[in-house]
């Protein structure tokens, strides 16, 4: 029975998390900063962690100048503003 609790505390709070390990840049930062808080002084979980927040962070920035980029895109003429009227007679 302690075994089965014990797992069923570790399985909860994994199954809970599973949404975060999706996030865009997460698994690439948590897998550098976990080698490096490794190599480090063994604090590998504090570097996969650490990487996790930073990737994700970079990647959101990423993506908020991109959009910010697309959207002064869209609102250019397509022409590329060099449009001329006619001339009056």
């Amino acid at each position: 029975m302690r075994k089965f609790i014990a797992a069923l505390m570790v399985a909860a709070p994994l199954a809970l998390l599973s949404g975060v390990g999706s996030a865009k840049g997460c698994l690439k930062g948590a897998a550098v900063g976990g080698v490096v808080g490794h190599v480090a002084g063994r604090h590998a979980v504090v570097g996969a962690a650490a990487g996790c927040v930073i990737e994700h962070h970079r990647e959101k920035v990423r993506d908020k100048a991109e959009a910010q980029q697309n959207k002064a895109s869209q609102n250019r003429p397509a022409d590329g503003g060099t449009a001329r009227t006619a001339p009056r007679q």
